[in-house]
């Protein structure tokens, strides 16, 4: 018999985690804003899933208005309640507490924010002392209960024991989830003291929660409601928005785009246009979060290769890519759900097709310099919810003629003292002339005295 080579043990080290260590790790690089927005999903994933629907495309019939988030903060107190369906016993005993999914944990279908890691996070990085309540249906009775937390006692807690305990609770009169947090973390109490804080949520609310908000959901801050831009674009017979579906694997894409409202005439400032340019861009959703909003960087496509930069002159354009699939980990969207994954293959391969209606808006605006009618065409053209725009493989603009063969145009922008302008303007018999106008009639002037068009 062969002697043996396994050498005998004298013990084992230890190696599994501690508490401190897993709550640090867990909290260590998400924002106070990231552990609210992960709450959100929370409740929205439920309404979604109560109401019957899918966030997998912009459809007007799918309706989310009776279903209210209501969040209230205070340097003492966070707390968010919902109305959106709850979570069961069965999910509390097995998987909303865990510490990452586990292998039995039933999928959500097009969720973004899945009853594992986030919300614990979530919740460890806002205070010490949580209570999550719930009150689901069962049948037609309503069953409520809820799991108070004790960050501290939790944490010198000796053992392998990670269990919360969960308590007996009087139903609510709805379903939903109601999680009250004290004993607010320094930084937590630092950020819900600064005035300014709010009215950033209710931005990033109103930003990445568009599509729900779209089609009815409400989300109060402290008794605010958040409002959300309806995106629209223009549409008639010369103006036909882009909207395509196709697959990825298991993931769907549905690219909309086209004119949301008139280009600037030229690069001069124009009263009210910086707020309708705030809305241009391209919108990238991932089961119906926004990942990025009026993105107009490289992510989107711009500046890629031989593709040109933003450029004030595209204002107008809107597109979006709207990515949704039952299985969340296949869309292209960060583990913050801030921004999106521009490595993963799905977004890879849709930013060339992203390019196409881009490419069309640019050429448009270019060719328009020289072709004043379509201007008119434009005022002309109807407004139309994304919902209710038509299936279209292309987006559709005004044909514009090319300007004189072999004639080229440059266009000459400079800046210059405000006063200066309009003495100029007034010199020119109109003080109130457009910058453009004074601009071209300054250079006419200059060409006819110093330049000679005999000369060869």
């Amino acid at each position: 018999m062969a002697p043996s080579n396994t050498t005998p043990l004298v013990g084992k080290a230890k190696a599994s985690p501690t508490k401190a260590f897993f709550v640090r790790m867990l909290t260590r690089d998400i924002s106070l804003d990231d552990c609210i927005l992960d709450l959100v999903d929370n409740s929205i994933d439920g309404a979604w899933k109560t109401s019957g629907h899918h966030p997998d495309s912009f459809v007007v019939n799918k309706d989310l208005s009776k279903f209210t988030i209501d969040i209230q903060f205070s340097p003492d107190q966070f707390q968010i309640a919902d109305n959106c369906g709850g979570i069961t016993l069965d999910d509390a005993a097995n998987y909303a507490f865990t510490f990452g999914r586990t292998e039995k944990q039933p999928d959500v279908d097009y969720s973004v924010g899945v009853y594992g890691i986030g919300m614990k996070r979530a919740v460890f990085k806002l205070g010490g002392e949580i209570t999550v309540r719930s009150t689901y249906r069962e049948g037609r009775k309503l069953t409520g209960f809820q799991v108070p937390i004790n960050v501290k006692a939790w944490l010198e807690k000796e053992g392998s024991d990670w269990d919360f305990d969960i308590e007996e609770l009087e139903a609510a009169a709805a379903p939903g989830v109601d999680i009250i947090i004290d004993a607010l973390s320094d930084e937590t109490q630092n950020r819900f003291n600064d005035p300014a804080y709010e009215r950033n949520l209710l931005r990033v609310l109103s930003r990445d929660y568009l599509v729900p908000l779209m089609r009815g959901l409400v989300i109060r801050v402290n008794g605010t409601k958040v409002e959300t831009t309806y995106l629209q674009l223009l549409e008639d017979e010369q103006f036909v928005p882009m909207r395509d579906t196709y697959s990825d694997g298991d993931v769907k894409v549905e690219l909309i785009a086209g004119m949301r409202h008139r280009p600037p005439d030229s690069g001069e400032p124009e009263d009210g246009s910086s707020r309708a340019d705030e809305v241009s861009g391209w919108y990238v959703i991932c089961n119906g979060r926004v990942v990025l909003g009026a993105d107009r960087s490289s992510n989107t496509g711009w500046g890629l290769n031989d593709f040109p930069m933003w450029h004030r002159q595209y204002s107008g354009f809107v597109g979006i890519a709207f990515f949704s699939s039952r299985e969340p980990t296949l869309l292209p969207m960060t583990t913050t759900k801030r921004s999106v994954d521009v490595s993963s293959g799905v977004y890879r391969r849709a930013v060339p097709k992203m390019q196409v209606p881009t490419r069309a808006w640019i050429d448009y605006t270019n060719r328009r310099k020289t072709d004043q009618s379509v201007k008119q065409l434009e005022t002309a053209a109807t407004p139309r919810e994304i919902s209710t725009i038509n299936p279209n493989p292309a987006v559709r603009l005004p044909s514009i003629a090319p300007g004189p063969l072999g004639e080229r145009v440059a266009n000459v922008l400079y800046t210059v003292p405000y006063k200066r302008l309009r003495r100029l303007a007034a010199a020119f018999g109109q003080r109130n002339m457009s910058y453009k106008d004074v601009g071209q009639k300054a250079f006419d002037y200059a060409y006819e005295m110093l330049v000679d068009e005999d000369e060869t």
